[in-house]
């Protein structure tokens, strides 16, 4: 019998079902926000005042956050920009992937229907040797693991 070893979490792959996204843009170094849960609706029943009925609600997913350094030409970048300036929104699909020694893919999280929210910059700083960082936040309409 093989003992199980968790995967690593540092060996991962972003890709978009994006026309204008290029070799640059699967490279993060952070992936955050893989989170669902379901919403609790709760009763309070007439004439009964022991307790609450707490009942099931829609499901709630949380942002998808990529932190990569800044990239100057980027497809991604592009897509966010026609997103902000020009309102012109083009829901997308985010395969996030888990990967093996062998650059296989473990386990893969699709976003479906992911659309820019939001899009940052690290501060800038004289007296520090950071590099910069981007960081794009997006909104989707729901996720499933393979």
């Amino acid at each position: 019998m093989t003992e199980y070893i968790p995967p690593a979490g540092f060996h991962f792959s972003v890709t978009f079902d994006l026309p204008k996204a290029t070799a640059k843009d699967i490279r993060f170094r952070d992936v955050s926000g893989l989170a669902m849960e379901v919403e609790e609706l709760v009763y309070a029943e007439g004439g009964e005042n022991r307790f609450s009925h707490r009942l099931p609600g829609r499901a709630r997913y949380g942002d998808l956050v990529l932190k990569r350094g800044l990239l100057v030409d980027s497809g991604l970048k592009d897509w966010v920009r026609d997103a902000v300036e020009s309102l012109i929104i083009v829901p997308v699909t985010v395969w996030v992937s888990l990967l093996n020694e062998e650059h296989e893919p473990l386990q893969t999280y699709t976003f479906v229907g992911a659309w820019p929210k939001k899009w940052t910059l690290s501060d800038f700083g004289a007296e520090t040797s950071a590099i910069v960082i981007e960081s794009f936040e997006l909104a989707y309409r729901h996720f499933r693991v393979e």
